[in-house]
């Protein structure tokens, strides 16, 4: 019995080769087709010449996450045929390109070859070396499309729109469509016991990775300054964000931009300008990943201190140090959490997907300026830099900017005096002035000791003060930071607890438990600090399991410090390899765990 729209299909090329569009083709087709999709790119962190993957996972029931698995392989780099062939599942199919012998020692018992001369023929066909290179990338696309039944017009549709500026493209990559797929169709019993299928389950949603979703999401939040050191996998936020203020942050009528971007020296510089441009009242940010942040925590922690707002977005990578670039993981959730010395805690919010990224990267703006502390958005490179299949993006025309507390010029005059560290209200948050509004409003911003009236001090009485008016204010951002996603029955003793990127993965892993009979509840925290929601969560439950990216039980330990949580209640179940978090892994670990629960 043919399996209908549940393949995973990896493809293996050379770094640098020009596959992206081909392999970008392929997924995008799928979508086009109504069936649910989502891309994982696994590249080398040079620029080119080295292995790259490119993973397209087709699910009716919509999963996000990366499989366990490969269906079909598609091994294009001569030098990884046997990492390829070895990854590939039972009763898996590899193709590659036959143009040139290949050793029979590669073969598997369980898994068939079909080579496809896709070289040749696009030698033959096409002139120029970086032509054929191209092509034969279209080539394999032709090819999967008469395995797995992928229809022809569709494909057609998405090569007349990529290339409508350049109609003499169409024809040719046309071409080299119909070279794989009538070789395929020709040589081999097509589809395969494996094909996709029609459906109707695309509608109303999008392909696109989280940093382009945030770059969006911060150019709709009102931010006009933007200041970052080139870092992956972050990097392209700021792209996306750039080209998005090129086209609509353009003054019609002078022609002048209204925005600023500034590609610093180093990310202690990038922070300290977005520190700059937000005290003169612009909303500003910098995208990073962990090692900016370890440059940017002296300068964080002054933010803290002397309330400045500020968004950062660390778009995690695996450390320690310069680690692998361009593998994800999340943990740099403690150094974020804590960032700078003394007794510091930074509001930090966690997006599970794109469409998160874009709704976070707003209300990022609003709590760093509500709060008037920094912000720091925790996205990862698989959230950043892979594509996912997300609803529609959508804003709120009526949404109005939360700048929080900025008195007046009016407000300043009526006022018999201003002071910048005081709290009126008893929530924490005193209220702030712009420069230039008012001499009245005029004051010093310390970063060093000082009073509730703003002037220096070294009295302990004094300092105290200040910083315990910092943790009120702590406790406010506890009351207004997003509330988790919580799945609960009372008949459920056990949970799951976990955030951003780990949410597709723990979702399947309960469909699969469920499917053992094995029934959990669920909890996906999406900042801290932790609103009451968690700590009554996790209460609740006799058990626990938090699945995170990370050696060191990071969320673990931060459960127990801010919710009091009890640690013996709280089982790790922790991933750390650089690969995406797959829901194969979850329930393996949960059941073993759950097993010797059951057994003492």
């Amino acid at each position: 019995m043919a399996s209908v729209n549940d393949v995973v299909i990896k493809i293996g090329t050379v770094n640098g080769t020009g596959s992206a569009s081909a392999n970008g083709l392929l997924m995008k087709s799928i979508f086009r087709m109504g069936i649910p999709v989502v891309g994982k790119n696994y590249f080398p962190s040079n620029i080119q010449g080295l292995p790259t993957w490119y993973e397209i996972r087709v699910t009716s029931d919509g999963y996000q996450a990366r499989s366990n698995r490969v269906d079909l392989m598609v091994a294009m780099n001569a030098q990884t045929y046997a990492r390829d062939l070895t990854e590939l599942a039972p009763g898996g199919w590899l193709v590659y390109d036959s143009t040139w012998p290949r050793s029979k020692l590669l073969d598997r018992d369980d898994v068939t070859v079909l080579g496809i001369p896709l070289s040749k023929m696009c030698n033959e066909n096409f002139d120029g070396a970086r032509a054929r290179i191209l092509m034969k990338n279209i080539a394999y696309v032709g090819a999967v499309a008469a395995l797995l039944d992928i229809d022809l017009d569709t494909i057609k549709k998405l090569i007349e729109e990529t290339f409508a500026s350049k109609p003499h493209l169409i024809d040719s990559n046309m071409l080299a469509i119909h070279l794989g797929y009538d070789y395929a169709t020709e040589n081999f019993v097509c589809p395969l016991p494996m094909k996709v299928e029609g459906m109707d389950k695309t509608k109303g949603h999008i392909i696109i990775d989280g940093n382009t979703a945030a770059g969006l999401g911060c150019m709709y939040a009102g931010a006009t300054v933007g200041a970052w050191y080139p870092i992956t996998p972050s990097t392209s936020l700021m792209d996306a964000f750039r080209s998005f203020c090129s086209r609509y942050r353009v003054d019609e009528e002078t022609g002048k931009r209204t925005y600023c971007i500034i590609q610093a020296e180093d990310e202690l510089a990038a922070i300290g300008m977005v520190l700059g441009a937000s005290w003169n009242g612009a909303r500003s940010f910098t995208p990073t990943s962990g090692p900016g942040i370890s440059l940017m925590s002296e300068f964080l922690g002054y933010a803290y201190y002397a309330e400045l707002p500020a968004v950062v977005f660390n778009v995690q990578r695996t450390g320690p140090s310069t680690g692998m670039p361009t593998r994800t993981q999340q943990a740099d959730i403690l150094s974020c959490a804590y960032a700078s010395h003394g007794d510091t805690k930074h509001v930090l919010l966690f997006p599970c997907d794109p469409a998160e990224c874009f709704t976070t990267a707003q209300d990022a703006f609003d709590f760093s300026e509500r709060l008037q502390t920094p912000v720091m958005v925790l996205s990862d490179l698989d959230i950043g830099m892979n594509d996912w299949m997300v609803p529609d993006l959508d804003f709120d025309d009526s949404r109005i900017p939360d700048r929080g507390k900025v008195l007046s010029a009016d407000d300043v005059e009526n006022m018999e005096k201003f002071y910048r560290y005081l709290d009126v209200d008893g929530d924490g948050i005193p209220y702030r002035t712009l420069p230039g509004q008012n001499p009245k409003g005029s004051y010093f911003t310390r970063g060093s000791g000082h009073t509730k009236y703003g002037a220096y001090t070294e009295n302990s009485d004094d300092y105290q003060e200040v910083i315990d008016r910092l943790l009120l204010k702590w406790e406010t951002a506890r009351s207004i930071v997003p509330e988790p996603e919580i799945h609960y029955s009372k008949f459920n003793k056990a949970g799951i607890l976990c955030v951003g990127s780990s949410d597709g993965a723990c979702k399947e892993a309960l469909d699969r438990l469920s499917a053992q009979n094995i029934s959990m509840n669920y909890c996906r925290a999406k900042a801290f600090p932790f609103s009451a929601s968690v700590r009554e969560f996790i209460e609740q439950h006799d058990v626990i399991y938090v699945v995170e990216q990370n050696r060191d039980a990071q969320l673990r330990t931060l459960l127990m410090l801010d919710c009091d949580a009890d640690p013996k209640k709280l089982v790790s179940v922790l991933h750390y390899n650089g690969m995406s978090l797959n829901a194969e892994f979850v329930s393996r670990r949960i059941l073993e765990e759950h097993s010797k629960g059951q057994a003492a």
